[in-house]
């Protein structure tokens, strides 16, 4: 085999490993994004529900306080 033969089957042996190490790094990539994106809206789902849990509790507190100011005579 010349030299000039063995020399092209490096460079393509060369330009596979690099593509192949692209292709891995932006299947990562991809995957990491939709972790974070996935962990972003599990985030944003446990932060909803507990501000309507706490305007949930808010209310009822409000409605307990109202209701036992009437039962003492505070507000009519």
């Amino acid at each position: 085999m010349s030299g000039r033969s063995f020399q092209g089957l490096k460079e393509q042996a060369e330009s596979k490993a690099k593509d192949a190490a692209n292709s891995l790094g932006q299947a990562t990539q991809d995957s990491v994004n939709q972790i974070t994106e996935a962990s972003q809206k599990a985030i944003d789902k446990a932060a909803k529900m507990a501000q309507d849990g706490v305007e949930k509790a808010t209310g009822q507190a409000a409605e307990a306080m109202s209701g036992f100011g009437k039962k003492c005579g505070f507000k009519k």
